[in-house]
């Protein structure tokens, strides 16, 4: 069976074609600026990149051009759209609604619209483009994925916040978590580099990148996430602050004379790494800055590692110890530096880092010592991956 994975974007599409027989990639893309004066398609196949501009009105005009390449003889992937047996959407926000992937329906997006609230950014730009979908290939089956689900396992004490309770009950503030889709991909796959079933181990996923979250995996089920009702909370990231004082706001409100929206804007764009350093959200930023001398990057580092660090102590004890830590996502994969000064002082967990695995392993990999009690693994992500699969389990 052949899956197109369809991530979309308020004015942005990525696309994949994945061949399930053997889980590869046939082809990739990314529609840009839909709706935006230079739209554009950047395909890429066996190799070879084309790139197509052209006038994009709406989310349904992009697929439609998506299925134009897919099919073109010269650069496409299949001969006819049959050959598609099934559509895998990302969905940011599934609320309390869905704990897994499911079938889309007409009831199925009605709940996606009912969550909008929950992320007023991402689901209406995901409801687009699964409509855009169903109207241009209305006979093929589709599947949403949603990046809460697989935190829809934590219990009642991990999610519900400190607040009146009838918040909860009338508004649903509670903690949902985010980037579960990668979390439940390297934990799997984490499984089967130990050699154990997942629901036999306790794990800590770290998905780093510019946006940073960390999951605690005991027996197959998240436990605790650091991101909270929206993925504002936890480790301070590119430009989001993660936890803080709440009393902060109305203390920086008054003082700088914001309203709501700027200081949820000041939050969510202007803090994070970029806001103690004052240079960059990027990673690779910092570290060339820090490295030159810059203290403000350095300190930037330090405070990112250091709230990783606690996340996965807090987390250790939560589940009564750890089998392994897992580092994926960009930083996560890619900077071995980091993941070295974040695992710095946690040897009485039994965590003994292989330098020489750490710097120059590829792929996915173990970077602790085989005397580790616990073991560092190294995992690359793969969302997408993980969403076909999804389809393919339920369209099979």
């Amino acid at each position: 069976m052949k899956i197109l994975v369809i991530n979309a974007g308020s004015s942005s599409l990525k696309y994949q074609l994945i061949d399930m027989a053997d889980e590869s990639v046939i082809c990739k893309g990314l529609v840009e600026r839909i709706g935006i004066e230079g739209s554009n398609i950047a395909h890429k196949i066996g190799g070879e990149k084309i790139e197509i501009k052209k006038p994009l009105k709406n989310h349904v005009e992009a697929i439609q051009l998506v299925l134009e390449v897919l099919q073109d003889k010269k650069y496409g992937a299949v001969s006819s759209m049959s050959e598609i047996g099934a559509v895998g959407h990302r969905v940011v926000h599934g609320g309390e609604s869905f704990s897994r992937s499911v079938l889309i329906d007409d009831g199925v997006m009605d709940a996606i619209r009912d969550n909008i609230d929950l992320a007023p950014l991402h689901n209406p730009a995901n409801i687009m483009g699964i409509e855009a979908c169903r109207a241009v290939m209305p006979g093929t089956p589709m599947v949403a994925v949603f990046d809460t689900a697989f935190h829809q396992t934590m219990p009642k004490s991990s999610y519900i916040y400190a607040l009146p309770y009838e918040v909860y009950e009338k508004y649903k503030v509670r903690r949902y978590g985010f980037h579960g889709t990668s979390h439940k991909f390297v934990a799997q796959q984490a499984a089967k580099m130990l050699g154990k079933p997942l629901e036999d181990i306790k794990l800590i996923t770290c998905h780093l990148g510019n946006g940073s979250s960390v999951s605690a995996v005991k027996d197959g089920k998240v436990l605790d996430t650091s991101m909270g009702l929206t993925p504002l909370e936890g480790v301070p990231m590119g430009t989001r602050s993660g936890d803080l004082d709440p009393a902060i706001l109305g203390f920086l409100m008054n003082k700088l004379n914001m309203n709501i929206d700027e200081m949820t804007a000041y939050l969510n764009k202007k803090s994070g790494i970029l806001g103690i350093s004052g240079i960059s959200s990027d990673f690779r930023d910092l570290i060339a800055a820090a490295k030159e001398g810059n203290e403000r990057a350095q300190l930037g580092l330090d405070v990112f590692c250091y709230r990783v660090r606690k996340y996965i102590g807090a987390y250790a004890a939560a589940m009564g110890g750890v089998d392994a830590v897992v580092f994926t996502a960009g930083v996560g994969e890619n900077n071995s530096g980091l993941r070295k000064k974040i695992m710095e002082g946690m040897e009485y967990l039994g965590f003994e880092i292989d330098d020489f695995q750490n710097e120059n392993g590829s792929g996915a990999f173990a970077m602790t010592k085989p005397s580790s009690r616990v073991c560092g693994l190294v995992i690359p992500t793969n969302e997408e991956l993980m969403i076909a699969r999804d389809t393919a389990e339920l369209c099979s």
